[in-house]
């Protein structure tokens, strides 16, 4: 198979980005080869695949890189945290290609970089990142739209990239201005999904952009809310404690299989030491039998509104 393509380039997790793929979620920019943060090529790893695979294996994983197999789509293979090679098979499937390169890979990419991607939303709150993590399907998008429609912006959709500045303060990247969203949560605000073309394989889920509600500076990651299903009517909040925090963070590590393959797991310990010393953390268990995304607003809205009452009564003492 030949691949003939152009160079474009992006913007994205903060870093510039090079690719032979054209990716409309991204912000292009302008051509600048010589400050690349990140390579997306196309390369036959056919027998490269064969050499360092197992029978039957769906992942090659070291120190150094990560390689996996997605049958009759495409080989991946993620470097040093800065090249992401591409072998699509049988048809090329573009699509669904960009899927894990946005998902899969980048998440790899961050892990190399030092930078801890969490599975979940991040939304810019009065200059501050407000993470809402949780398992798929717990609803992390549909309520990071509702803090939008209130005229709240967006950081991350999917993967939150956390890195610490030389004081050890959390941040949150910027990651790329689009969510995706099902159908049911388009329904339930209004939105008519003619104009929004469905995620590959999910026919019932759409990309949205959101360019002019998009974050698009580091900001300081402040709280972190965990998104859980509950059996009970009413909506709990509790806030975590203890060494259930170290668990939480490590169950929402996007892409978490990776850890102690690129021998990773004293890091991720350390680095989440290093959030749960400086920021709260919460659970929000919610009925799975009716939607309450304005209810969870205003939940999270009064806990941030508490938090801050005690810091400042804090700073008065």
């Amino acid at each position: 198979m030949e691949i003939v393509a152009s160079d474009f380039f992006y913007k994205a997790f903060g870093f510039s980005v090079r690719s032979k793929i054209h990716f409309p979620e991204l912000l292009e920019v302008v051509n600048d080869k010589d400050s690349t943060d990140i390579e997306i090529n196309f390369k036959d790893l056919s027998s490269l695949w064969l050499e360092w695979s197992d029978s039957g294996s769906r992942f090659v994983m070291n120190e150094r890189l990560v390689m996996f197999k997605v049958p009759d789509i495409a080989i991946f293979l993620i470097e040093e945290g800065c090249r992401i090679t591409v072998w699509p098979l049988n048809k090329y499937k573009e699509d669904v290609i960009r899927l894990y390169l946005l998902g899969s890979c980048m998440g790899a990419i961050l892990m190399q970089r030092g930078i801890l991607p969490l599975h979940g939303s991040a939304i810019d709150i009065n200059g501050k990142a407000y993470a809402i993590v949780g398992n798929s399907g717990a609803g992390k998008s549909t309520l990071a739209t509702a803090f939008l429609r209130k005229g709240y912006k967006l950081l991350t959709d999917d993967v939150i990239g956390v890195y610490f500045t030389k004081g050890n303060v959390p941040m949150v990247i910027p990651a790329y201005p689009q969510q995706k969203l099902w159908q049911e949560s388009l329904d339930e605000f209004g939105i008519d999904s003619r104009e929004y073309k469905s995620v590959y394989q999910r026919e019932t889920k759409f990309a949205i952009p959101i360019k002019d509600q998009f974050s698009s500076v580091p900001l300081q990651l402040a709280g972190v809310f965990e998104l859980t299903f509950s059996e009970n009517e009413e909506i709990e909040l509790n806030q975590l404690k203890g060494l259930s925090r170290l668990q939480t963070l490590l169950i929402h590590t996007y892409r978490n299989i990776l850890i102690p393959n690129l021998g990773l797991t004293n890091w991720h310990f350390t680095n989440s030491t290093k959030i749960i010393s400086q920021i709260n953390m919460f659970q929000l268990r919610r009925p799975e039998n009716r939607f309450t995304v304005n209810e969870l607003v205003s939940q999270i809205f009064d806990c941030i509104n508490k938090e801050n009452e005690k810091n400042e009564n804090l700073k008065c003492k």
